[in-house]
């Protein structure tokens, strides 16, 4: 186990990563996804933030990157080299470095990450926020994406899909 002694918690200085996705972007998201009305299951997404808020991190908090994105990840030869920019690191819930789930990987790759990952439901669920929220604001706000990033549609799309399906 790595040790996280003297670790800096979320807060501020990174963006809150390995913090409460709700408690902190809930309301952010929530804006976004109304101006998405009509384009997206409002609906399916609405209730995935209300299960992720009812989702709190009881673990042990551990060490994040907080900014695991494609910018991020450097690959070589088809397999991951390096991963860069640690300035959002932070001591607390892994499911802000788990977004990337949607953001970048799909099919086979998505479903081996994920087999790979030993987190319970209730991490998915607030990693399913983190990336539903990453999305509906760039997508509200028509921002760029990098070109090997998941479109916000698609990871919308995705996500809800995949919480209606737990869920229904």
């Amino acid at each position: 186990m790595t040790d996280r002694t003297g670790g800096p918690p979320p807060g501020a200085h990174n963006f809150y990563r390995g913090g409460d996705v709700i408690d902190v972007y809930g309301p952010e998201a929530r804006a976004a996804l109304s101006k998405l009305a009509g384009s997206i299951d409002l609906a399916g997404a609405v209730d995935l933030l209300n299960r992720a808020a009812a989702s709190t991190f009881e673990g042990e908090p551990v060490w994040v990157h907080g900014d695991i994105a494609v910018g991020n990840l450097l690959v070589r030869d088809s397999r991951l080299a390096a991963v860069i920019d640690f300035g959002s690191s932070a001591v607390g819930d892994p499911a802000c470095d788990l977004a990337i789930t949607w953001l970048y990987f799909d099919g086979e790759s998505r479903a081996k990450f994920r087999d790979a990952v030993a987190v319970d439901e209730a991490c998915w669920a607030r990693a399913r926020a983190w990336a539903l929220w990453k999305a509906a604001i760039v997508m509200a706000a028509n921002s760029p994406v990098y070109p090997d990033e998941t479109p916000p549609i698609e990871v919308i799309e995705t996500v809800v899909g995949e919480h209606r399906q737990q869920f229904s």
